[in-house]
């Protein structure tokens, strides 16, 4: 999916919604697990239920690949069926691959090569540590998507992400203003944690028409007003993400109805936020 079909998919279903399909099999509801492939139906319920509200979907590799062939049967599945909405949804492999060389050339065949892997993801997760030759592999797929770890959520980002150099400028601005010359706007996203809101001004200034990936909204605590007020574009130039209050809001019968009721709440607050700003 290019930049142009993003950017009209926001504006047709009024969202920026992303659902983390982060599906821990042991959370998921109990009665599935009688099904032939308890996380892969978990999947498909939750994608139907939320489909009309959200414009992405992505699953995190670390829940499938931990469960080994099994998880990547379940993995495999959960995307054959998206491709079934290839122009109602954007795909994300939340890998953080980040090698160099010849591995890197591989992990881009691993997401984006369906001839060879089976598995043909919009975009993917990618760790910039290693620098420029951990990331332009990815960047030679066509309509594909590299999205950079730029400045997490998480508590550790205090240990590196933030601390400043001699010129007071943090090792995530250096990164953003580095890997922007690797690719443009229309191949190349970031990691902004929905927790780190008061920096997306920040973010903005060095990265103004780049699209932001944003976890942290729901469980996590981020607020989406907050992210809106200081991340929205005029091409809306969002997508946040919501994983555990959206999947497990039940882990009854009534999972998929739940998950739909608190899709379409943030697809409701979502829509109000991009009329606001002009978007739509």
């Amino acid at each position: 999916m290019n930049r142009q079909n993003l950017i009209q998919l926001i504006k047709k279903k009024q969202s920026f919604l992303c659902v983390g399909l982060d599906s821990d099999i042991d959370k998921i509801p109990a009665h599935l697990n009688y099904a032939e492939d308890p996380v892969f139906e978990f999947n498909r319920q939750i994608i139907d239920a939320t489909l009309n509200y959200a414009v992405a979907y992505k699953p995190n590799l670390a829940f499938y690949e931990s469960r080994g062939m099994e998880g990547f049967k379940s993995l495999h599945r959960t995307m054959e069926y998206l491709e079934k909405f290839t122009d109602q949804c954007f795909t994300i492999a939340d890998a953080k691959r980040g090698d160099i060389g010849n591995t890197s050339t591989q992990y881009a065949r691993a997401f984006f090569d369906k001839k060879n892997s089976g598995f043909d993801f919009d975009a993917v997760t990618v760790a910039p540590y290693m620098g420029e030759d951990s990331i332009s592999p990815f960047l030679k797929f066509e309509n594909k998507w590299v999205i950079v770890l730029a400045l997490t959520s998480n508590k550790g980002a205090n240990d590196f992400q933030i601390r400043e150099d001699k010129n007071n400028q943090t090792l995530f601005e250096q990164v953003l203003r580095t890997s922007a010359q690797w690719g443009t706007p229309q191949n190349l996203m970031y990691v902004i944690g929905a927790t780190r809101a008061e920096m997306l001004g920040k973010v903005r200034e060095i990265v103004p028409d780049h699209f932001l990936l944003v976890p942290g909204v729901g469980a996590q605590g981020g607020s989406l007003s907050e992210v809106a007020e200081f991340g929205l574009n005029a091409d809306c130039g969002l997508l946040v993400n919501a994983s555990r209050s959206i999947l497990f809001s039940s882990d009854g019968k009534d999972f998929a109805g739940r998950a739909a009721a608190e899709a379409q709440k943030m697809q409701n607050e979502m829509a109000g936020l991009l009329s606001l700003r002009g978007v739509i």
